[in-house]
């Protein structure tokens, strides 16, 4: 049953963000054979369509818009959804991130359409898609399907794969009018707090710190790793809330929900909270002093001793690493 999909492609500092090229893979799942249609909104995107399309799309929405330089709900609802009237799509699928989870229920509120958050797998199945998510804080999974209206759904960032890229394919790239009016917020500058370097929610490798790295001085050590795999530096709530980091690199239940290929926990117990954000990560790999701490239930790998000695001797052997296959 094909159909014709809408993608969201999420722009960040002038480029497009991985879940978008994993969202056009779920649309591919989604359209069956239909058609996918990447849609980009914000302020001078319209250069961004082709690498939609060299991903998957088959052709590119855009609408631009002074107003649109920043995300705010009001703006980018009354954009998609003049996209939704103009390309009467049958299925609806954004990226699992802090856009997305904003975005996503107005959209299917205005189209009073059901909407599948966070969705980890996309399956066709005979007339159905089957979307599976994790539930009671990744404890258990649900399967769920859509059998009227718009098939609509997020999906989290590093669990489906992107399509390969191929920068042969060509598609039309088409710009759409939309009154963007009435906007009760206008977002005039975005000053970010967040430390740079790899999109925490999209990083392959992350370090992460708890209370046990003791300071902010301590997580020096789980940046120079992070740094020299090519990863990002997560924290615990704990670590968080005593100063150590900033919240923006929290991960569990009241923070980021994260799924890396690898996962290294610094000096972190296991409280169930910071389990339900990092449990699904692929490998998972605890360096904590205390033997009984409850990190080590979900671990892969477990290292019993001081992090303040193992981190640094890590940094080293993967450097050397990195020196042997250069």
């Amino acid at each position: 049953m094909s159909r014709k999909v809408l993608v969201l492609g999420e722009v960040r500092d002038g480029s497009l963000r991985n879940v978008s090229f994993e969202a056009i893979a779920a649309g591919k799942t989604v359209a069956e054979g239909g058609e996918v249609v990447g849609v980009l909104i914000g302020d001078s995107v319209q250069n961004l369509g082709k690498d939609m399309i060299q991903y998957g799309a088959d052709r590119v929405v855009v609408v631009e818009d002074g107003n649109l330089k920043n995300y705010s709900s009001d703006g980018f609802s009354q954009a998609f959804l003049a996209v939704v009237h103009s390309e009467n799509p049958d299925g609806i699928i954004f990226g699992h991130t802090a856009l997305g989870k904003d975005l996503a229920p107005k959209i299917a509120s205005k189209l009073d359409a059901g909407l599948i958050s966070d969705a980890t797998i996309v399956e066709a199945a005979g007339e159905h898609v089957v979307f599976t998510r994790p539930i009671y804080s990744g404890k258990a999974f649900e399967k769920k399907i859509i059998t009227d209206g718009i098939i609509f759904a997020t999906i989290r960032p590093n669990n489906i794969s992107p399509l390969e890229k191929d920068e042969s394919r060509t598609g039309d790239v088409q710009t759409i009018q939309a009154e963007i009016k009435d906007l009760r917020t206008i977002i005039k500058e975005v000053i970010r707090k967040a430390s740079e370097g790899v999109d925490l929610s999209e990083a392959k490798v992350i370090v992460s710190g708890g209370r046990g790295v003791k300071s902010a001085e301590g997580f020096k050590s789980l940046k120079e790793l992070a740094d020299v795999l090519g990863g990002a530096v997560g924290a615990s709530r704990g670590a968080c809330d005593a100063g150590y980091c900033d919240y923006s690199l929290q991960i569990g239940q009241t923070g980021k929900v994260v799924t890396p290929d690898l996962y290294i926990a610094c000096g972190i117990s296991g409280a169930i909270q910071h389990l339900a954000g990092m449990s699904n990560s692929k490998v998972i790999v605890a360096i904590n002093k205390d033997p009984e701490a409850n990190i080590f239930n979900v671990a892969d790998y477990g290292i019993v001793g001081d992090l303040f000695e193992v981190v640094p001797l890590l940094t080293e052997e993967f450097k050397k690493l990195k020196v042997t296959t250069a």
